[in-house]
């Protein structure tokens, strides 16, 4: 079998000879614009959606329905009439970070609007599939050459209509389209089935990690009997023991991509870099608070803590460490902002069973718990790597469909 005729799109790379290239204005009926109108016209009591960049994704679904704001018909059609959108249309931010969130608007209302910050596109009918459009949209081809082509002003990315316009477009026969649609659909539906497994565990966790702590819920002890031990109130000082030490801190700029000591910092990863440090933190497993995030973490690996806001902390002898771990999850620390949190977690109290035994037991019931979590966490990033790995291929040619099949 002979290999597959390519053209060679400057910015796209190598497709299939046989699919047009088209520029986006070609290829759609409109591109155009949001536009913001007077702050008196936006509030919660209108009929119309004004959608912002927060309510699209890059899955290319709508979301924070419930963080909708709404425009009158009235400024709707006066002030916002260039910008009328309708189900079918895709949007796109162009400005950011980040850029490229792109929503399909459906048809829970009739018609749309959006800001500034916000172009659609309408497809022709007879050229795009609206599935397949906003895949490629999503897609890394695409989101580097409009990322080129960005400008950067005061601290913000833009992308002009006009750069919107002239994205170079794959246009494959509709019915090969209709297939990559159909195909990437699949997938989507798996990983939406696989985050709703991931929310509810998490859901589920929070729920009984409450019931647990406060008492609601007592386990079995060794006999098996419910324990009936008391509890008592003791401050942060007398449960907790901060444990900086300056000399194991890594700077943010030293972090390495790879290396002998994992890095935790405040922030919301695991691990956020590498060292080559000699002295590191041993005495583990410890907790890891993030002063300016209010970030926790279970650290049982040797590490070396970010030098910015990230507080390592033991407990004393009179609480399970893991247990205190949980008992500071469950803590509510109002928050600040990019302020320290630290003050407000030594003002608190803390409420614990007494026993050492029924600490550890409700460690281990949450520990499962998290483990169960782990795993789902783990599939639900190999499905959207997987389908990242295909889409990739499907929107190149570099793997083809086959009408009537499964790919």
């Amino acid at each position: 079998m002979s290999p597959e005729k390519l053209q060679l799109v400057p910015g796209i790379g190598k497709l299939p000879l046989e699919w047009q290239i088209l520029e986006a204005d070609a290829a759609t009926l409109k591109i155009s614009k949001g536009t913001t109108p007077p702050r008196s016209e936006i509030g919660s009591r209108g009929k119309i959606p004004f959608l912002r960049v927060n309510n699209l994704s890059f899955d290319g679904v709508l979301n924070d329905r419930s963080d909708f704001i709404f425009v009158s018909p009235e400024s709707h059609n006066k002030f916002l009439s260039r910008s009328k959108a309708y189900p079918g249309d895709i949007l796109m931010n162009i400005v950011g970070p980040p850029l490229g969130k792109t929503a399909l608007l459906d048809e829970k209302y009739e018609e749309y609007n959006m800001n500034q910050a916000i172009v659609f596109y309408r497809l022709r009918s007879e050229l795009l599939h609206a599935g397949y459009f906003i895949a490629f949209l999503n897609s890394a081809n695409a989101q580097d050459w409009l990322q080129s082509r960005s400008k950067k002003t005061s601290g913000q990315q833009n992308l002009t209509i006009e750069i919107c316009k002239q994205l170079p477009v794959p246009v494959p026969p509709l019915p090969e389209q209709k297939k990559i649609a159909q195909i990437l659909s699949t997938w989507d539906k798996a990983i939406t089935t696989t985050e709703k497994l991931l929310a509810n565990s998490e859901r589920q966790k929070k729920a009984l990690m409450q019931q647990l702590l406060t008492g609601k819920k007592r386990l079995m002890d060794g006999n098996g009997d419910r324990f009936k031990g008391g509890r008592k109130f003791l401050k942060f000082d007398e449960v907790f023991v901060v444990l900086n030490r300056k000399s194991t801190q890594i700077k943010s700029s030293e972090y390495l991509e790879r290396g002998a000591v994992p890095v935790v910092d405040q922030g919301q990863k695991l691990i956020a870099g590498y060292c080559n440090n000699k002295e590191v933190y041993s005495d583990i497993p410890v907790i890891v608070f993030g002063d300016h995030t209010r970030c926790l973490k279970w650290i049982d690996f040797e590490f070396c803590p970010g030098a910015d806001g990230t507080q390592v902390i033991n407990t004393k002898t009179i609480i399970h460490n893991k247990f205190g771990y949980y008992l500071l999850l469950n803590t509510d620390i109002p928050n600040l902002g990019y302020s320290r949190h630290m003050k407000e977690l030594k003002e608190k109290e803390f409420k614990f069973p007494l026993e050492i035994e029924e600490q550890q037991k409700i460690a281990a019931v949450l520990s499962a718990s998290d483990q169960e979590i782990s795993v789902i966490q783990k599939n639900l990033e190999a499905l959207k790597n997987e389908k990242k790995s295909l889409m990739q291929q499907l929107l190149t040619g570099k793997r083809r469909v086959k009408i009537g099949s499964n790919i």
